[in-house]
């Protein structure tokens, strides 16, 4: 889609991104300041695979302060990206026929990821009606005997799912009674929190072994185009990936590591005013996509999505064009609205399309607007 939108910009089309899944913010003058710095100081020699000592031990001082977590630099392993740190955990955790439990709506990347490892994704659907949650009852009807992990999101993308501290804890009862599930818990979002509070499923303490820890710099500190990410894991799991990692990539960035160091130790007064922001987007993109008939909307409580339902325009037509499912829907928007989307089939739930609100609050309401007015000639 952003492709697309790319190429009907070329023509002199005014296409305003709803697609894209990065904060519309720059990384903040501190940040900055420190790669600056470590150029100077000439970090720009080849890193240790798992990552420069400080920033690692940088991981764990962020995992104590934010989430009472007590790791040690050997849990740590730092990445080209948390999709390089999901893509080392996959690999190493999942054979041919291994089984990988994933409740829908999910992030693009976890179903490819595991099918390259050869293993076998269940699906488990959840719905607007119960948060975008998986229950326990349906966890604990997905694990099998081949069951090898299970992968999750909170806050989650595209949905935009917090899981609570007691919904976490009855889905940790359900893994006591399976101890040889991985639980693969992905909290790139975790700054992105509408609800006060973030909460981690490691925090268990009977289970924090097996709970692997995916997070990085992208969202939280807009620095998706530096490439950092990490995971927490037993040191087991942390050096099966420090030895993948080093057949692939090696280490990462030294520029990089150096200002993660500082973006995650510094003050978080930038990270908590992006929030605020994207506080304010949220309510307004609520309010217009409620004016809009047909529109199944959950309130998000996290990231920077809304994933409604717009299975109410399926069957319908403008003369021209009939909607048919989610990928017509976005192309529909996309070439009679210019505003691009992502169809929900990429995400396990054909029935949604996800709209990015990191944009600036005037594309926001110019966007909304004219779907708005592109919705109604669908009769």
């Amino acid at each position: 889609m952003a492709k697309l939108g790319r190429e009907l910009r070329a023509k002199g089309i005014d296409v305003i991104d709803l697609s894209l899944g990065e904060p519309d913010f720059d990384t903040p003058d501190h940040i900055k300041a420190a790669a600056k710095k470590a150029i100077d100081d000439n970090w720009s020699h080849y890193t240790p695979v798992a990552g420069y000592a400080d920033l690692r031990e940088a991981v764990c001082v962020k995992f104590k302060r934010d989430n009472n977590l007590d790791y040690k630099p050997e849990n740590i392993v730092v990445s080209t990206g948390a999709k390089q740190s999901l893509a080392n955990i996959i690999l190493a955790l999942v054979d041919e026929g291994d089984e990988v439990i994933i409740p829908t709506p999910y992030w693009v990347t976890y179903s490819e990821l595991v099918k390259i490892a050869r293993g076998k994704v269940v699906e488990v659907h959840t719905t607007t009606e119960a948060g975008f949650k998986i229950t326990p009852a349906q966890l604990e009807k997905a694990i099998t005997p081949k069951t090898k992990a299970f992968l999750f999101s909170s806050p989650c993308n595209p949905s935009g799912a917090v899981y609570t501290r007691p919904e976490l804890e009855a889905l940790a009862a359900v893994f006591r009674k399976h101890p040889d599930v991985a639980i693969l818990s992905d909290e790139i979002y975790e700054y992105i929190n509408f609800t006060g509070k973030h909460e981690s499923i490691a925090q268990f303490a009977d289970i924090k072994d097996r709970v692997i820890i995916i997070n990085g710099l992208s969202k939280g500190f807009a620095m998706t185009g530096w490439r950092l990410g990490y995971i927490a894991a037993n040191p087991e799991i942390a050096k099966a990936c420090e030895k993948l990692q080093g057949q692939f990539t090696s280490g990462t960035n030294s520029i990089a590591q150096k200002s993660a160091v500082v973006a995650l130790t510094a003050d978080l007064a930038p990270s908590f005013d992006m929030v605020k922001e994207f506080t304010a987007r949220r309510e307004r993109t609520l309010q217009l996509v409620k004016s809009i008939p047909g529109l199944k909307c959950f309130e998000p409580q996290g990231a920077f999505y809304i994933f409604p339902d717009v299975s109410y325009y399926y069957g319908k037509s403008d003369g021209a064009n009939k909607i048919t499912n989610s990928a017509d829907f976005s192309m529909y928007l996309l070439n009679t609205a210019h505003v691009s989307s992502v169809m929900g089939d990429a995400f396990g739930e054909p029935a949604c399309v996800r709209f990015s609100f990191a944009n600036s609050m005037g594309n926001i309401e110019k966007a909304w607007g004219r779907i708005k007015d592109a919705l109604a000639k669908l009769k």
